[in-house]
């Protein structure tokens, strides 16, 4: 496991006052031009579900870059796959919640129709910061009648406290700073 992590921490950059001053953004993006350190992020993902949580039934990826890792995942568990968006990106009938992020303010929806009442679902992300966007998530997802196991990053700061607003959700991070 150490290994896969120190080939993970390696392929994060940081770039200073990014999107706003004072913002200190962490850039997933060589991960997914490295195949060996997007496949340790999926498989460290998946040996923590496989060991802690014995039912799941739907992965859900927030806008945008859990898209990138949640459907690895999904396929990896032989589950499906559902995105929430930012507000207006998706068709049908959805559901939404508003939610405050480290640097600005946003909405977040799903299609009524993409989590069943009772499922176990998972929640992935590439960053976990302030936790507004992943506790958007966990109330669109409660909203459905359905169950958050655990939610899933690539990267936690810990320093913002952002564990704290998902209460009792568990956070799996693989990358602390």
């Amino acid at each position: 496991m150490a290994e896969k992590v120190d080939l993970i921490s390696k392929c994060i950059r940081t770039f200073h006052d990014f999107p706003t001053k004072g913002i200190p953004f962490k850039d997933i993006c060589p991960i997914l031009k490295d195949p060996k350190a997007l496949a340790a992020v999926t498989d460290l993902f998946e040996e923590h579900v496989r060991r802690s949580y014995p039912q799941v039934d739907l992965v859900v990826g927030l806008d945008a870059r859990g898209f990138l890792f949640g459907p690895l995942l999904a396929q990896r568990l032989g589950v499906g796959f559902a995105p929430i968006r930012k507000k207006g990106k998706l068709p049908g009938p959805t559901l939404s919640v508003s939610y405050s992020l480290e640097y600005a303010k946003a909405e977040a929806e799903m299609q009524e129709d993409a989590v069943s009442a009772g499922q176990k679902v998972l929640i992935v992300d590439d960053l976990l910061a302030t936790g507004g966007t992943l506790h958007a998530a966990c109330e669109l997802i409660k909203q459905q009648k359905a169950e958050v196991l655990a939610c899933l990053v690539v990267i936690e700061l810990k320093y913002l406290n952002g564990s704290e607003k998902l209460q009792s959700t568990p956070v799996f991070s693989l990358i602390q700073y």
